[in-house]
């Protein structure tokens, strides 16, 4: 373990709630396919541990997106940096992210894939973090935890690119 991170939320715990929230979306999508886009880079560790949770059917798709330019703030202003590779129209689509913060790109990202006409679009993401939510309007439907306002990594949350591998959600602490 790295010296400067305290354990949140252990292994343990979250492979328990990446699996409850596998079947909570299973009873949802009960005779339906699911397709999940994942959130790059972040959301990758998360989306395939909870692909292999679900019993319905399941296709995947990625993209990469910036809201941050070179600040810290989120600008709302979503630069998609990698596509989808297929279509949704048509589809029950699941966007899967590793933590929502104040909702900004999230909010406009749903509006953006609402135009390409899916069956329904939902949200999932590990963590939660609503006391930060900027953008009211967004529904998270599938949750792992509330976490308080710290910077937090591990399971494919970064610092500097490094950390993601950690196989829990640790705080960094200066």
């Amino acid at each position: 373990m790295a010296d400067n991170i305290r354990i949140l939320l252990s292994e343990e715990e979250v492979d328990a709630k990446v699996r409850e929230i596998g079947e909570k979306i299973s009873r949802d999508y009960e005779g339906k396919e699911v397709h999940l886009i994942c959130i790059l880079k972040g959301g990758v560790f998360f989306m395939c541990e909870l692909a292999k949770r679900i019993t319905v059917p399941v296709s995947m798709d990625f993209m990469s997106v910036s809201s941050y330019g070179d600040g810290t703030e989120s600008s709302g202003i979503v630069k998609i940096i990698k596509d989808l590779d297929d279509s949704i129209e048509g589809k029950d689509v699941i966007i899967v992210e590793d933590i929502i913060d104040s909702g900004r790109t999230l909010n406009y990202l749903v509006e953006i894939l609402k135009k390409r006409n899916p069956n329904s679009i939902k949200l999932c993401t590990l963590l939660d973090k609503p006391e930060r939510r900027v953008k009211k309007e967004v529904t998270v439907d599938y949750y792992g935890f509330e976490i308080p306002d710290a910077f937090v990594v591990g399971y494919g949350l970064d610092y500097a690119q490094k950390y993601r591998n950690l196989p829990y959600i640790g705080i960094v602490e200066q």
